[in-house]
């Protein structure tokens, strides 16, 4: 099976997207599928090019067994809703008109942002094959949600666009049954979704000793560490958490934030302003360097702005952490909230409340018996979100599109 995957994030990129894609895709390969992807130059989310890329109009490579093939793109940072939607409509462009030229059975795209989906409808089309919708984020609501659009008109054409995507897909994988909910509410039919939720690599992820080298290095001997690794985007809610720092009064509890995006600059801002002692700011770090900061992590960060539409996620990071043994302090409503209370992994906090967020730190550090059951109960999740059972599950599915021998 000859498969076509369009993605605008794929590593060396470390956020949600890229590592999902990867990990998916190098497990296809294992199972003997021709794995083709056409993806951008890493750049996420600086919009600069990573050391040892260049904007060249087709640069190859492989990945254990993936052909990559990057393509010349307009690129630019992870902020500015005009010149991102730019970036991505370039990839969506040269995507189309690149992929003419290949051969393949099934053309699958990710969102969130679905300017990749455009690109696989296109080459469907054209090559009359089926192509699939992988589903990880509701789009354009997400970007509603963070108020990055708000003209009435752009709003109306991008809904009109997104459903004429969902119609013509002939198989869509969403991430959580909220979004297959949302999706048969408004009329897609059951039959042709399918859910595959998000999960880890267990090969990478599993429970380890603490790196003293790094607790030295970072200075946090001796300290709770709360610890967030990740985007510091418009939707995560990060600038109310650094906002919230300085009312926290137990000197062993730290915070050490790892990565960058939209709203990086600011959360430093507040910390500065206000003088924070009890926090550490770090630039992004490779994928393979996440387990061991993970490592030295007491409990992992988990928070989203409090609107509907984030409800219906379930951040990767969580189950990343679980796979660690870390347990979880979210602040997100909705599935994200049903599954740490129904695997009993962490502690919840309302999304944007500073009195349950202090609530939670406090109680998540002051609760040992509480605390080492989390540990344990991490266990449990991580064994049923392994992601090389749901890239099996998914290619299985992909595979009942093709004519059956």
């Amino acid at each position: 099976m000859k498969l076509l995957f369009i993605t605008d994030n794929f590593p060396p990129e470390v956020n949600a997207p890229a590592t999902r894609t990867y990990e998916h895709c190098r497990e296809w390969v294992r199972q003997g599928a021709d794995v083709t992807v056409i993806t951008t130059q890493p750049n996420f989310p600086r919009g600069e090019i990573y050391s040892g890329y260049k904007n060249r109009l087709i640069q190859k490579e492989q990945m254990e067994g993936i052909q990559v093939i990057r393509l010349f793109s307009y690129i630019t940072s992870n902020s500015g809703v005009f010149r991102r939607s730019i970036d991505y409509f370039s990839l969506a462009i040269a995507s189309s008109i690149y992929g003419l030229s290949l051969k393949f059975d099934v053309v699958i795209a990710t969102s969130p942002q679905f300017f990749t989906t455009w690109a696989a409808r296109f080459l469907s089309f054209w090559k009359r094959k089926p192509w699939v919708f992988e589903l990880r984020d509701l789009w354009p609501e997400s970007i509603l949600a963070v108020g990055a659009i708000q003209n009435r008109q752009i709003i109306d054409a991008l809904h009109k666009v997104e459903m004429s995507l969902y119609r013509s897909a002939d198989l869509i994988i969403p991430n959580t049954p909220a979004f297959k909910e949302h999706l048969i509410s408004r009329g897609i039919p059951d039959k042709k979704i399918h859910i595959i939720a998000n999960g880890t690599n267990v090969d990478q992820f599993y429970p380890r000793d603490k790196s003293l080298k790094l607790i030295e290095k970072l200075g946090l001997s001796d300290k709770f560490v709360i610890g967030y690794i990740g985007t510091h985007g418009l939707a995560h809610s990060l600038p109310f958490i650094v906002d919230s720092l300085d009312q926290i009064t137990d000197l062993e509890i730290h915070f050490l934030f790892i990565g960058d995006g939209a709203e990086k600059e600011k959360v430093v801002q507040i910390a500065k302003e206000k003088n924070l002692s009890n926090v550490t700011f770090l630039d992004s770090i490779s994928k393979e360097l996440v387990p061991d900061y993970l490592s030295i992590v007491d409990c992992s960060l988990v928070s989203l702005k409090k609107r509907d539409t984030f409800k219906k996620v379930i951040p990767s990071k969580i189950f990343e952490s679980c796979a660690m043994g870390n347990p979880i302090l979210l602040g997100v409503e909705g599935l994200a909230k049903e599954i740490i209370n129904g695997y009993n992994v962490g502690i919840c906090f309302e999304p944007e409340n500073r009195e349950s967020f202090i609530n939670a730190v406090q109680m998540m550090k002051q609760n040992p018996i509480a605390f080492k059951t989390y540990q344990e109960n991490t266990k449990t999740l991580t064994q049923d979100f392994d992601r090389k059972l749901l890239a099996d599950e998914m290619l299985t599915k992909i595979g009942k599109l093709l004519p059956q021998k």
